[in-house]
């Protein structure tokens, strides 16, 4: 089986342009097929406190009113997603923008309402591997933004995470797929505030231990949540990173949290 690189980019790698242009050196120079997810979150909160739209979360997630969506629409499909792919084109990697609605890539619905209503937020049903596999076998190195939509005419955002597990596990059955969560620390952390704390490899026990123990950051949870969805469903490995250890870590010599099943 050819080896597939599905790699998530977020953090705080998007917001700074030194960092940025780092990472996207090192993904041009991915050998074979790649993709790539991002987030954008903070770029949107920038640009609707500029047009007077609220931004406004619960658990650390985004209410998605009528407003919002069109704003995420606007900053993730357009403005973040063509900026990357055009920095990509720049570096001879033939880049093609998408978001869920491109080619039915993503199904998804709306979450529906629980004790918070998200609004059009949504959870991902399926993923057009057939369509994907195409374009890889083309030579394009996919990006995609964390959107989706309902087959009923809406754009739903959806965590950029999560999208990334579904296309892993879509293509599991074709690639060899590596996939890998790429932000500004060197792994899953035991300690925050020591960088030469990190956490090499986390299985279900060791990753229960930390959680009864409290010592992991809340913003990683659902990373490591992701993973193990991805594994259960026949991803081979998931890799949790530093963004600059891009090229390394699509070789054998990895570095970052390794977790396994």
């Amino acid at each position: 089986m050819e080896k597939l690189f599905v790699i998530k980019i977020g953090g705080n790698v998007l917001d700074h342009p030194d960092a940025l242009d780092r990472f996207l050196d090192d993904f041009a120079a991915v050998p074979g097929h790649r993709i790539l997810i991002h987030g954008g979150g903070k770029i949107a909160t920038r640009l609707g406190d500029q047009l007077g739209i609220e931004s406004r979360y619960v658990d650390g997630r985004r209410i998605t009113d009528d407003a919002t969506i069109d704003l995420v629409t606007m900053v993730y499909g357009g403005l973040v997603n063509k900026q990357l792919v055009a920095a990509l084109q720049a570096r001879g990697c033939n880049a093609m923008g998408l978001t869920g609605a491109d080619g039915n890539v993503i199904a998804a619905h709306k979450r529906p309402v629980k004790t918070i209503d998200y609004g059009w937020v949504g959870d991902v049903d399926n993923v057009n591997g057939h369509f994907l596999r195409a374009l890889l076998e083309a030579g394009l190195a996919p990006v995609m933004a964390p959107l989706t939509h309902d087959g009923q005419g809406h754009i739903l955002n959806t965590n950029a995470d999560t999208i990334a597990s579904n296309l892993a596990v879509a293509l599991s059955a074709t690639y060899q797929v590596r996939l890998m969560y790429c932000f500004e620390k060197k792994g899953v952390l035991e300690d925050l505030h020591r960088e030469d704390s990190v956490i090499p490899l986390i299985n279900r026990e060791i990753h229960a231990r930390l959680l009864a123990e409290g010592r992991l950051a809340d913003g990683i949870i659902p990373k490591i949540d992701n993973a193990f969805a991805a594994i259960d469903a026949g991803v081979r490995e998931v890799l949790i990173g530093d963004a600059s250890e891009l090229t390394r870590n699509v070789t054998d010599k990895v570095s970052g949290t390794l977790i396994v099943s």
